[in-house]
């Protein structure tokens, strides 16, 4: 039997729903999800196993102009997904015309790689709308397998899931058949905590926020987990703790209960705000959150 096995990169611009459908490709929450641009930073691989493949999936940063050395980084992450990929996902969704970078649209029509593009939320559009898209993005973009999905309801993402094992290339395995992900626990407690700042506080907060796990001790009944919450001035550490630490405390709440539902292990939560002037410009900041080599 031969194997298959491959890279599977997903890029778009902000908010298409990249993450949602990584996390309904792998079957596992992975990515954090909020309505908020920029919710994923990082690139985050997601493996999907079965007896005679192994697919990576990468969930990437929406692409935008970068305005600061953060916003950079997260674009380079972009441009690493081209780099290494064997199959390129390119998920739009209805009322899209263009993707925001056209240094990265050309490198797609381009492609000597596979391109799958998925029309993403028509179940939030009429027929004729759907219908118009899918012949406006197969000129748009001629060497790409173009499929309607919605990866909130799952709709038509086993058929994309099947087109994808199709398309890789012969391939041992390249990472053990039992991994899941790349990346180790303190980073999806970091991901949780930020994903419930991201949904509970407004304007430049949620992006002036970095999370850094100081502990995660795992004993027979309990995770003990100690995590800091960066901000960048000191208005925003008041924000963040909330009248007599109310906010804070709905943020560990909500928090701790993804936690033991992900881990499937009571979690105990210790949260903490401190300031780090200007970590999103500081370069030796950005490498010590994993934002740089």
């Amino acid at each position: 039997m031969t194997h298959k096995a491959g890279f599977v990169n997903i890029i778009g611009n902000p908010n298409v729903g990249k993450s949602t459908l990584m996390n309904a490709l792998v079957g596992e929450k992975l990515s954090i999800i909020t309505s908020k641009a920029q919710t994923t930073r990082h690139r985050i691989l997601g493996i999907v196993n079965g007896e005679d493949y192994q697919i990576v999936f990468s969930d990437t940063p929406g692409i935008i102009k970068p305005a600061y050395e953060l916003q950079e980084s997260m674009m380079d992450f972009v441009k690493s997904a081209f780099e290494d990929a064997d199959v390129l996902i390119y998920m739009v969704e209805v009322g899209e015309t263009e993707l925001k970078n056209e240094a990265f649209f050309n490198k797609i029509i381009n492609s000597k790689i596979p391109v799958i593009l998925l029309l993403n939320k028509v179940d939030k559009s009429t027929q004729e709308e759907v219908e118009a898209k899918i012949d406006y993005w197969k000129k748009k973009v001629p060497n790409s397998f173009v499929y309607v999905i919605s990866a909130l309801e799952k709709f038509n993402v086993d058929t994309v899931f099947y087109k994808i094992i199709e398309l890789l290339p012969e391939s041992p395995a390249f990472y053990p058949k039992d991994q899941l992900t790349d990346k180790p626990e303190r980073f999806f407690v970091n991901e949780k905590i930020r994903e419930k700042i991201l949904q509970h506080y407004k304007k430049e907060i949620p992006y002036s926020v970095e999370v850094e796990t100081e502990s995660f001790v795992e004993e027979d009944n309990i995770i003990k987990i100690r995590s800091v919450i960066m901000v960048e001035r000191e208005t925003q550490k008041g924000i963040i703790i909330g009248h007599k630490g109310s906010a804070i405390k709905r943020v560990g709440t909500e928090a701790r209960k993804d936690l033991q539902q992900f881990f499937d292990k009571k979690v105990f939560l210790d949260l903490h705000v401190k300031i780090n002037k200007n970590w999103r410009s500081n370069e030796r900041q950005l490498k010590r959150f994993g934002y740089k080599d």
